[in-house]
């Protein structure tokens, strides 16, 4: 079971997977553990995984407004993981600035939403400044 890769499907499905099993009570495992914490975050999400047979392979085209919840919850993971570790170095540091003045919830949202930049920057672009581009939007964020 993995969150990430190629296969769409797949890794929604490990979604759906850990929401089920928590509503059931179930013991979580490895990165269910770290996915449940961020789809309690975000009840609006819930029915969404309440309804695999359409979100399974659903698209949500940003030209319509409509954000990827699977993308969402899985830059939140991403960003747990590099808070964990403090990497990039000194991500850390940003975070605890930016819940200073903007709360948890909302600093993590800062953090994904220059990370979503970059990625979508570096995969445009092909390059392979994505931990410069994020950090450089952190800091810009900081600074505000």
């Amino acid at each position: 079971m993995s969150l990430y890769g190629k296969d769409r499907g797949g890794m929604r499905q490990v979604f759906f997977n850990t929401w089920q099993k928590y509503k059931q009570s179930q013991a979580l495992q490895g990165i269910e553990s770290l996915l449940i914490d961020v789809i309690l975050l975000h009840p609006e999400y819930h029915s969404i995984l309440e309804n695999q047979d359409k979100y399974l392979d659903f698209d949500f085209p940003p030209e319509q407004g409509q954000g990827n919840p699977f993308l969402h919850m899985s830059l939140h993971v991403t960003i747990n993981e590099q808070l964990s570790i403090d990497n990039p170095p000194g991500i850390c540091q940003h975070f605890q600035t930016l819940q200073q003045s903007h709360g948890k919830h909302d600093a993590l949202h800062i953090l994904l939403e220059c990370l979503a930049e970059a990625i979508w920057k570096a995969q445009r672009h092909e390059t392979s400044e994505l931990e410069k581009d994020y950090l450089a939007c952190v800091t810009e964020q900081v600074k505000k």
